[in-house]
């Protein structure tokens, strides 16, 4: 470190009101951008759960479907085409759609009910009580145990409840890779039963899940899939139009993105202020160096680095805060949907770069039209 940049830390250091302010000022920048694009990315991750759990490689849908929640049935018949299409290894149908169940205790609780092919299983969650075979015995259905298990009383293996009037018995307790964003516990059975037990209209499969024999033949099943009037999604690109539909077609994307501004400008706002009253303070100190033979150029890297430091302390601490709260509110609610991304990190670093910019700018504006005559005449 030169001894310019030695004297720019050191004039930092020793107004400790300013530099306590200016690091709090961004500090408070960074967990609340932190918080609020974290946020942003865990309800999105959310919102495509079943995409997620499910984990088939090709799904294909109705052209209307937006969401993974858009349960729009396709005819019988579309099924024997995908299987027919040439690098398909294999398609099974897949039920999507939601019940009413009624509890032990009389209460009525709406669920999530994930019909899975009768004969492969294909997509079945991991167990953790029972054995997966059990879900072919009569009445059957597995619990998963996630966020809202315990809407459903916490079931254990032999627990009963009503769905549509039709008996159901939890057979088993299965784990998701992620709980939903809505609100509603999730049941599995087979395909055959939930057509059965659930009110359906006329056509009954939701999804088709396909598994291509090579990543080459994706291309072509979803070429063939629109000649049928059909879409075929990868599960990237399902999970994408899902995310998509929620950030721009409803108000989570542009409530997020307000506040995150929000937040920007408030750490733009201290930082700036503090800073420039920061440099007003020691104008003389700057003078002095600039008469006995400092650069401009070096005044400016001594700007720079004075704001930089400030910059990354406060990332570094706003990064810390904010994942001690993610971390502290997800241990403490179990629907806290918060998830820390590299995206995430790189988006605050980013907004943490602008401010130390902006801060240094009006240091640096001010600085550089130093007249030494006029300190020393003062």
């Amino acid at each position: 470190m030169t001894g310019l940049l030695q004297i720019a830390l050191k004039l930092l250091a020793n107004d400790r009101g300013k530099f306590f302010t200016l690091i709090v000022g961004i500090t408070f920048a960074v967990v609340l951008m932190l918080l609020m694009t974290s946020l942003f990315a865990g309800i999105m991750q959310r919102t495509a759960a079943n995409i997620y759990n499910i984990g088939a490689k090709v799904w294909v849908m109705d052209p209307s479907v937006n969401t993974q929640t858009d349960n729009i049935p396709m005819p019988d018949y579309i099924l024997d085409v995908v299987r027919s299409i040439e690098g398909v290894s294999y398609a099974v149908p897949m039920y999507s759609g939601s019940g009413l169940l009624k509890l032990n205790d009389g209460r009525y609780q709406a669920a999530n009910v994930i019909g899975i092919d009768d004969a492969t299983l294909f997509g079945r969650p991991n167990m953790l009580q029972g054995e997966i075979a059990d879900i072919y015995n009569n009445d059957a259905y597995i619990a998963i145990h996630d966020s809202e298990f315990s809407k459903l009383n916490n079931p254990v293996l032999g627990s009963t409840f009503e769905v549509n009037d039709y008996r159901g018995v939890v057979v088993g307790i299965g784990e998701a890779l992620m709980s939903g964003l809505f609100g509603t516990p999730t049941l599995y059975t087979t395909f055959n039963r939930a057509i059965s037990d659930l009110p359906q209209m006329r056509f009954t499969i939701t999804y088709i899940l396909v598994e291509p024999k090579n990543v080459a033949d994706v291309a072509h099943i979803k070429q063939t899939v629109s000649e049928a009037g059909y879409l075929a999604l990868t599960q990237k690109e399902f999970i994408k139009k899902n995310t998509h539909y929620y950030m721009y077609q409803t108000g989570l994307g542009t409530n997020v993105l307000i506040m995150t501004v929000i937040s920007f400008i408030v750490g733009l706002s201290i930082a700036g202020q503090t800073f420039y009253a920061f440099v007003l303070e020691n104008i003389e100190e700057f003078g002095a160096l600039k008469a006995i033979g400092a650069k401009k150029q070096e005044l400016i890297e001594m700007i720079l680095f004075q704001s930089s430091v400030v910059g990354f302390i406060g990332y570094g601490l706003g990064m810390l805060i904010a994942m001690v709260l993610i971390a502290l509110a997800k241990y403490r609610l179990a629907n806290y949907a918060a998830l820390v991304t590299f995206q995430s990190l790189a988006f605050c670093f980013l907004m943490v770069l602008a401010i130390v910019a902006f801060s240094s700018y009006l240091g640096i504006r001010r600085v550089t039209r130093i007249d030494p005559f006029d300190i020393f005449r003062g």
